[in-house]
């Protein structure tokens, strides 16, 4: 079983900023690249940002600039700084682990339950 568990969403006044954490447990043999999604109600999931093992990343333009993606490979924790939010990043967001459960599996996709962040105007 593998599990992601997301945290530090929250309510924050426009031009705030907040920092997420999403920490994957279980059992885990390699973590190819971990990274942050997000929805809004009534829209699609949207790709934010993506961190591979060897600390490569990229960002979609939507928030280039803004938010920051970081790992902890001891710690399996990917982590979303994200500042200068507008009202238009409210949404829930998800994180992502592309990972091997086994040596013998192929790498998978797992995904948190997602962690609200509001931006009030």
């Amino acid at each position: 079983q593998v599990h992601l568990v997301e945290s530090g969403g929250g309510l924050v006044q426009a031009g705030g900023s907040l920092r997420l954490s999403c920490v994957a447990s279980g059992t885990i043999f390699s973590i190819n690249f971990m990274g942050w999604y997000r929805q809004a109600p009534g829209k699609q999931r949207e790709f934010l940002a993506r961190i591979t093992s060897g600390s490569f990343t990229n960002y979609a333009n939507s928030v280039k600039g803004r938010f920051t993606i970081s790992r902890d490979n001891a710690k399996n924790t990917v982590y979303l700084q994200m500042n200068s939010l507008q009202p238009e990043d409210t949404a829930v967001y998800y994180c992502v682990a592309n990972l091997r459960a086994a040596i013998a599996l192929p790498p998978n996709d797992y995904w948190g339950q997602g962690t609200q962040v509001t931006v009030s105007s």
